[in-house]
């Protein structure tokens, strides 16, 4: 039986819905474990998400998603997406219910005090690590980001960081050809483990420093979540870097000659 792509709330929810939430009804704890069961509804393939149902096109626009904020957490950085990449569909994934329900009203608050605004950005309360293939197709992101996510610090805990060998392939997957994956930590033993795995991955080359400092998306990963201004607050360390999806590159071995 087919599981229902929608989400907590539907977009029909909207009307009356005018000011925007306050985080303080929405709190819960900082991580879940993402290996656990949860329940919630997904759609079997990507060809089940009804995309139409979670952005607000305008005539002659797409309204198919082309970035994903993977742990969206309280939306910072989605709802800055939303006018950053006005032409573009962005969708955030989250897997705490509260949190991503704070979200979802955000947007909505966002769109009925805004109109004509936010139409392009949703979110929906998933599991990345277990459902990504089930909403996105082979090649349809541009852009993914990775802000300061759960460092599991002890080591039998390692292989829940949402970047790992097996989820780089699932990430290589869904991302067009010169697509660029974005992350941002803290913690830096967690970036050190990052930038390993993309470095050795085949498929992603790392961008420059010179191509850093002229991407615009770089001041947004490192300022605009709730998460990085709190390591401001506390005048901590913030690393980040980029990665561009690349075509395989087969290295061919010449016979010797007899």
């Amino acid at each position: 039986m087919q599981e229902n792509n929608g989400d907590d709330i539907s977009l029909d929810d909207d009307d009356g819905i005018q000011n925007l939430p306050q985080k303080k009804f929405f709190r819960q704890r900082a991580h879940v474990n993402p290996i656990s069961d949860h329940t919630f509804p997904y759609p079997l393939s990507p060809d089940d998400v009804e995309w139409d149902k979670f952005f607000v096109s305008k005539p002659g626009e797409e309204s198919v998603c082309r970035y994903l904020d993977v742990g969206c957490g309280f939306g910072g950085l989605l709802i800055s997406l939303a006018t950053e990449l006005p032409e573009l569909c962005g969708l955030g994934m989250e897997i705490r219910a509260k949190v991503s329900e704070y979200v979802q009203k955000r947007i909505i608050a966002l769109r009925s005090q805004n109109p004509g605004q936010y139409g392009n950005v949703w979110c929906v309360r998933t599991n990345a690590m277990k459902l990504l293939p089930n909403y996105i197709q082979k090649g349809q992101l541009y852009k993914m980001f990775f802000l300061f996510p759960d460092p599991h610090f002890k080591k039998t805990k390692h292989k829940w960081r949402i970047i790992n060998d097996a989820l780089l392939a699932e990430y290589a997957y869904v991302c067009a050809i010169g697509a660029i994956i974005y992350i941002a930590t803290d913690v830096k033993d967690l970036y050190d483990w990052m930038v390993d795995h993309f470095t050795r991955h085949a498929l992603f080359e790392p961008l420059t420093e010179q191509e850093l400092e002229g991407d615009r998306m770089i001041k947004l990963i490192t300022t605009s979540t709730e998460e990085s201004k709190k390591v401001e607050r506390n005048d901590g360390d913030k690393f980040y870097a980029a990665f561009r999806r690349i075509e395989y590159k087969q290295h061919q071995v010449e016979s010797p000659t007899s």
